[in-house]
């Protein structure tokens, strides 16, 4: 399928790198049609690699942090100055964790430094949408997507107070969602993806022993970046414009598993040895 997105507009969140999944989505939405402008906070851009994405796709990148509600305001007017009109689409894919980095466990945690994690994981996206409402940047159908997890619904020990910032962030996605449908006619979802190598996720402690795990439990096996790129553009379309408050799971079937083959074959081993 091509030019799903023809004629329509949108605005990147959270591309650093070419491991980024918004950085395949934003190469997805061109792909399939879609002008869109990149953003990402300014020492993200210091140290990532947004300037070659940038160019590739002739989209203009446009510092913000999304915390800030005066950079957003900034960034979403600027980016329907370049793009000729309102937005069609938004992806907010954006997550950091100073405990996480740090290594401090969780049940130690630095206070200051999760309210940090809320704030720029969770409510940011609160914020983004509200200033979008405010504006009355989105056109009418529009969809907006935040990327989540399914830690905000099961222990995964490793992944720390980022749980809970995923637990807000699919609950603003119902919320906000609420409000924008009934009022204009904008979509709010949350996709849970597979645990995926990029940046940001490999920093997790034992990332690649759990992938594997997660691999042998999803029957389909774990959802790559490139599969979530084109999941987000099949969202962002008009073929979906009635699914809206959802979480969406994009895992290979991993949410609905209990026990697979694979896990119990090597629990036997391990018993037998």
């Amino acid at each position: 399928m091509s030019d799903l997105l023809k004629g329509k507009r949108g605005i990147i969140f959270g591309a650093l790198d070419e491991r980024s999944i918004a950085w395949k989505v934003a190469e997805e939405c061109v792909k399939q049609g879609a002008k869109i402008t990149l953003t990402n906070a300014p020492v993200a851009l210091r140290f990532g690699q947004l300037d070659i994405l940038g160019k590739q796709l002739e989209a203009e990148i446009i510092p913000a942090d999304a915390t800030n509600l005066d950079d957003l305001e900034k960034l979403i007017s600027r980016s329907m100055e370049i793009l000729g009109g309102k937005i069609d689409f938004v992806l907010h894919s954006i997550g950091m964790s100073v405990n996480i980095r740090k290594n401090r466990p969780y049940t130690n945690l630095n206070y200051d430094w999760m309210q940090k994690t809320y704030d720029v994981s969770a409510v940011s996206f609160h914020k983004l949408m509200q200033v979008l409402y405010k504006l009355d940047a989105m056109s009418e159908w529009g969809s907006i997507l935040g990327l989540t997890y399914i830690a905000a619904q099961r222990v995964f020990p490793n992944y720390s107070e980022m749980a809970e910032s995923k637990s807000l962030l699919e609950s603003y996605a119902r919320s906000f969602g609420y409000h924008y449908g009934l009022s204009k006619k904008v979509r709010v979802n949350t996709i849970s993806q597979s645990p995926t190598a990029t940046t940001a996720g490999s920093s997790v402690e034992g990332f690649n022993k759990f992938y594997t795990y997660s691999e042998k439990m999803s029957p389909l096996g774990n959802a790559t970046s490139d599969a979530c790129a084109e999941y987000c553009a099949v969202m962002f379309s008009d073929m979906t414009r009635y699914v809206t408050m959802q979480n969406l799971y994009h895992d290979g079937g991993f949410s609905s598993m209990g026990l697979s083959h694979a896990i119990f074959d090597v629990i036997c081993e391990d018993e037998d040895a």
